[in-house]
């Protein structure tokens, strides 16, 4: 049976970012949610590096293993959930979740890499919060003994 599913319809209308980026690292692919997340367009982002998402200290680390997947067509990340810090357009920080699919020709070459992406920004600053109160009080706790 045949999906009858509008794929552009489904991209688009996802909450979560999905870019796709071709063998080089240049983005192809740049939906709605992309947009709201991290502040660029589509038009800001076709073409472009996925440097302009990623803060500087992480790109030495991200392109050693983006480039390693793209020669071994293999990724940890399609069932496990990688979570980074990431730029928004404006300069300021998110913390991102994401998984990504290997992308391949006809003939089994890697073409590239598709990535679903999630701010979890808000979560990520309430668990820290949660963290430092815990602390807090286990501190208290010590004191007291």
């Amino acid at each position: 049976m045949q999906s009858t599913v509008d794929l552009g319809q489904l991209v688009d209308g996802a909450g979560d970012a999905i870019m796709v980026c071709d063998a080089a690292g240049a983005i192809t692919l740049w939906n709605k949610a992309a947009e709201r997340i991290f502040g660029f367009t589509e038009a800001d982002a076709l073409g472009q590096s996925l440097d302009m998402i990623i803060p500087t200290r992480q790109r030495g680390r991200h392109w050693e293993g983006y480039h390693k997947t793209m020669e071994t067509a293999v990724t940890k990340y399609g069932a496990d959930v990688l979570r980074v810090p990431a730029l928004h357009k404006d300069g300021h920080t998110l913390s991102i979740a994401f998984t990504v699919s290997m992308l391949f020709s006809e003939d089994h070459k890697v073409t590239g890499i598709a990535a679903i992406v999630r701010d979890e920004t808000a979560r990520f600053t309430e668990e820290r919060k949660l963290r430092a109160r815990l602390m807090e009080a286990e501190a208290r706790t010590q004191g007291e003994k």
